[in-house]
């Protein structure tokens, strides 16, 4: 597909982002792609035959430019002419063969990474160490710096300060299962205290029932002793009456 960026886009003047992957440039030019992008900070053209960068316009703003897999094999002082703030450029699988190419880039005083995989001249002896002595500004070369450490990801940093933040919060608010155990020892403190209470209560309902027990038992004994004292009481009125009963007859 030819890129041909019509006027309706080009008016967007507040685009910071722009991929064209894929696509087909007309003789080494992107139409319509002009100095209006003010405000451009990402451009990816992968894969798209550019063979130059002669017709690229002034993006003052640009710092991450791809330009992988074309057919690019000089001309980068344009680069530092048209993009002064690239911090990030990606050439790997063009067509750039030695070092003499590269050093244009000397020019880009903020360029921290720069990208050559799968170019020619990624087999010239030494060229982790001569890219670097070359370009003293840069920190990566091909996704590691010069003690092979990876290049970190900004995607990956962002989600590493979450963790960070969301760690700080637990330990704000203390560590798991801490007031979960406090709570356990408030229930278990609830639970013997109410269990004291129903010993409580079963032993003073058991005292009151022996006492009541007695009572009764009392109450038996001061029926029975006047049952007994009622009948000793019929026993002498009887023998009273026997004596006066005999006299009576002797009488008669």
């Amino acid at each position: 597909m030819l890129i041909k960026l019509t006027s309706d886009l080009i008016s967007y003047s507040k685009v910071t982002e722009l991929v064209l992957d894929n696509c087909r440039s007309s003789n080494g030019e992107i139409e319509g792609l002009n100095d209006s992008f003010k405000e451009l900070e990402f451009l990816s053209m992968a894969n798209v035959e550019l063979t130059s960068l002669a017709k690229l316009p002034t993006l003052s703003k640009l710092r991450k430019l791809e330009l992988s897999d074309n057919i690019i094999s000089g001309g980068l002082e344009v680069l530092a002419e048209r993009c002064p703030n690239l911090t990030y450029l990606n050439l790997s699988g063009n067509k750039i063969k030695d070092l003499g190419t590269v050093e244009a880039l000397q020019n880009l005083k903020n360029l921290k990474s720069l990208d050559l995989f799968n170019c020619e001249i990624t087999n010239l002896e030494d060229y982790r160490d001569s890219i670097f002595e070359l370009l003293q500004q840069i920190t990566y070369l091909d996704g590691f710096d010069q003690e092979d450490n990876e290049a970190p990801d900004s995607e990956d940093d962002d989600d590493e300060g979450d963790e960070d933040d969301d760690d700080e919060d637990e330990d704000e608010a203390g560590p798991p299962g801490e007031y979960e155990e406090e709570d356990d020892e408030d229930d278990g403190g609830s639970d013997l205290g109410e269990g004291e209470e129903e010993e409580e209560v079963g032993l003073s309902y058991l005292m009151k029932e022996e006492i009541q027990d007695e009572d009764d038992d009392d109450d038996y004994v001061e029926e029975g002793g006047d049952e007994e004292e009622e009948a000793e009481g019929i026993r002498g009125e009887k023998r009273k009456r026997d004596p006066e009963d005999e006299g009576e007859e002797e009488d008669d």
